[in-house]
């Protein structure tokens, strides 16, 4: 199938002008995938290379969650300078390539596909010091694993709520898991190799910049505690915060104010 890009302006009542949507067709899965991009109001006419914020959607959402539910992420362009993506994950994708699922691909997708129409179209930092990742939930795991197994593409990575081991789900009907991993009596290692509290080892010794949050009511905050403790115990350097709130928008968009001060910090510390 030939190659396609498709690059849109929505002007609704929902996205200002500073807003695309842009469809790329991944190679790697044969279709069409939808991807807001936010760019800073000083964006046109600006001899400069802009930072690029990967922002995931969580399980059940798509590409245009973090625009609807978080508008507020139009004035963080802006007052951070820097480009945001929001990414369409599939509703249960989880961000990886499939080991059973040769039509999920979303680890390519994004570390190979959008990555570099982004840098084609817009005026970024080409490199991991312009680049971070984040999610929630389902993309909190997927900006960990995308950044853990990319770090020559992403310099910092966070997470909101973070299903950072799913490993318990395993025997459960839950999130499609078990379509994108197989069995867990059959395939074992594509649960224990694929879920980041195995992962941990990537980052020892790395200079990735880390920072994860879950509220104390989260059903997921368990996992992140977890996922902290054994971080310390590996001397591995990052950022965590517990504080009030479950799994809901509420908590995200108080949460989204924070990382982007940390990778803003990160950013500013590469210029």
């Amino acid at each position: 199938m030939k190659k396609t890009f498709l690059l849109l302006l929505i002007s609704t009542s929902i996205f200002a002008q500073n807003v695309d949507t842009l469809t790329v067709f991944s190679n790697s899965m044969q279709k069409n995938i939808k991807n807001i991009i936010i760019v800073p109001d000083s964006f046109q006419g600006q001899n400069k290379n802009f930072p690029v914020l990967y922002l995931l959607h969580g399980a059940t959402g798509d590409f245009t969650n973090w625009i609807t539910k978080v508008p507020q992420i139009k004035t963080y362009a802006n007052q951070y300078q820097m480009i945001i993506v929001c990414p369409d994950g599939d509703p249960f994708s989880w961000y990886f390539d499939s080991p059973v699922d040769k039509k999920y691909r979303y680890e390519t997708y994004i570390s190979k596909e959008l990555i570099s129409e982004i840098d084609k179209k817009y005026p970024t930092i080409k490199s991991k010091n312009g680049r971070a990742i984040t999610g929630l939930s389902m993309g909190g795991h997927g900006a960990f694993y995308l950044a853990f197994k990319h770090q020559d593409l992403f310099g910092s990575v966070g997470s909101m709520s973070g299903g950072m081991n799913y490993i318990p789900l395993a025997h459960k009907e839950n999130y499609e898991l078990t379509k994108r991993l197989g069995d867990y009596d059959l395939h074992p290692k594509n649960w224990k190799n694929n879920t980041i509290i195995n992962m941990t080892d990537l980052v020892v010794d790395k200079d990735l910049k880390i920072y994860f949050d879950c509220g104390i009511d989260d059903f997921l905050f368990n996992s992140n505690k977890e996922l902290h403790k054994k971080m310390l115990e590996q001397n591995i350097p990052h950022d965590y915060t517990e504080r009030p709130g479950g799994h809901s928008w509420d908590y995200w968009s108080n949460s989204l104010k924070y990382h982007m001060v940390f990778f803003n910090t990160y950013f500013e510390s590469k210029d």
